[in-house]
């Protein structure tokens, strides 16, 4: 790995309600961790080569917690549906393509190009059940420099005939293959467990996916409280259910704190299930954007943060409508406001702060010392060309920082740093 320095307009978050800036400013990299932001460049990092981006933003690499790359094709279709219409009408339909190889190695170039070119440095991936496909996507994955957890998804049941695994011991025997076929394969791609959701997966493939995540300490993700008809229809499969979150729990799917869980929405979630989710170390991936476009509802992320529970966002594609980080940010916030005005004005909205915070050191946390400038995080830096943006008013940092994420369209990525590595650039 190399080491340099950035020169330009620094920003990231001190605290989760502070970004801390500076202009024309020093980011060093050191063998591909960051060693410190700093108004002045110090005496020891003199010697090292310095790339200089003057005028432009330099912010911490984002973090996807939740997307489908399968559905990426197809994003922005069906809008008008709910959830499970949406699931049965379009979204299965379209991963049963995924059993052809060769239809999947160029919808998947499709993803893997767009994501190298997005705000995300790392990533959280749900790909199909079929095995060699997701093998594809891995090794395309690799590529891209983005470094993620895949997941091969389980399903064995309420999939249709072309979606849907023979049983629970042919989904365990080739998860297993999977796993082998991909163990040692990568430095930047990561297998994780997936069963898509309690509906697809039966009580016997849900307890071999907990007892395989003990016996391999492998992570997971799935789904939790998304839809009303969900919710009710989790109680009906598993009665002996105190909640959705119990479910997982009776499985032995919702890991702990050195294993931690992955659960898109939770937009229902209730006391009772954040204190399960707490008490497992699990993380929410929240979508604001397809809560809204499948009219699931309104997570209440501000209860989430005061609970103490652990937060990234994600852009859900494809019911999100884009893989754009700073679009999910924007999302998120107006999101919380509505929920402010409309449901529980007792709950104050997210900030702009807080929601930046979510998108890198709060999803990032789940990759380790991810999604900051602090020394000893991994170096993950996004360098920013918001030039086209203009101006009659002679705009802080900060303020830059919050127009760039209400007006995305207007902002380019400069160049890509993903642990040091420039792995994209204009």
């Amino acid at each position: 790995m190399s080491s340099f320095v950035l020169k330009g307009d620094i920003a990231f978050n001190e605290t989760r309600e502070k970004i801390h800036t500076i202009e024309d400013g020093f980011l060093v990299c050191e063998d591909g961790i960051c060693k410190g932001a700093f108004e002045v460049l110090p005496d020891e990092y003199q010697n090292l080569p310095v790339k200089d981006f003057t005028g432009k933003l330099i912010v911490p690499g984002m973090t996807d917690l939740h997307v489908h790359a399968p559905q990426y094709t197809f994003r922005g279709i069906g809008m008008d549906l709910e959830l499970l219409d949406w699931l049965n009408q379009h979204t299965f339909p379209e991963e049963a393509h995924y059993k052809d190889l060769e239809y999947a190695k160029k919808a998947y170039s499709y993803f893997t190009y767009d994501l190298k070119r997005s705000f995300s440095t790392r990533a959280v991936i749900f790909a199909t059940m079929h095995t060699d496909a997701t093998v594809e996507l891995m090794d395309q994955l690799e590529e891209t420099g983005v470094i993620s957890y895949v997941g091969r998804v389980n399903m064995d049941r309420n999939g249709g005939v072309d979606l849907q695994e023979a049983s629970a011991e042919v989904s365990l025997q080739e998860t297993r293959e999977w796993l082998a076929r991909v163990n040692g394969r990568y430095a930047k791609t990561f297998p994780i467990l997936t069963p898509r959701f309690i509906p697809s997966c039966s009580d016997e493939l849900m307890k071999g996916l907990g007892a395989l995540s003990e016996e391999m300490d492998l992570r997971i993700q799935s789904h939790l409280s998304e839809n009303p008809s969900e919710v009710a229809w989790v109680k009906e499969l598993v009665p002996e259910s105190t909640c959705y979150a119990n479910a997982y729990e009776i499985f032995d799917t919702m890991g702990n704190e050195a294993r931690p869980t992955i659960m898109a929405h939770c937009v229902y979630s209730d006391e009772k299930e954040m204190e399960i989710l707490k008490k497992h170390g699990a993380y929410i991936a929240h979508c604001s954007d397809s809560n809204m476009n499948l009219t699931s509802g309104i997570a209440p992320i501000r209860k989430f943060m005061d609970a103490g529970i652990r937060i990234g966002i994600g852009t859900d594609v494809a019911a999100g409508s884009s893989m754009n980080m700073l679009k999910a940010i924007l999302n998120a916030i107006q999101a919380s406001k509505m929920y402010y005005r409309l449901v529980d004005q007792s709950v104050k909205p997210l900030t702009f702060e807080e929601t930046f915070y979510l998108a890198t050191e709060g999803g990032g946390s789940y990759f380790g010392k991810v999604g900051s400038f602090k020394e000893g995080y991994e170096f993950d830096a996004l360098v920013l060309d918001d030039s086209k943006m203009y101006s009659m008013r002679n705009l802080s940092v900060r303020e830059r920082l919050e127009r760039t994420c209400y007006n995305d369209a207007d902002v380019i990525i400069s160049h890509k740093y993903v642990k040091g590595e420039n792995t994209f650039q204009r």
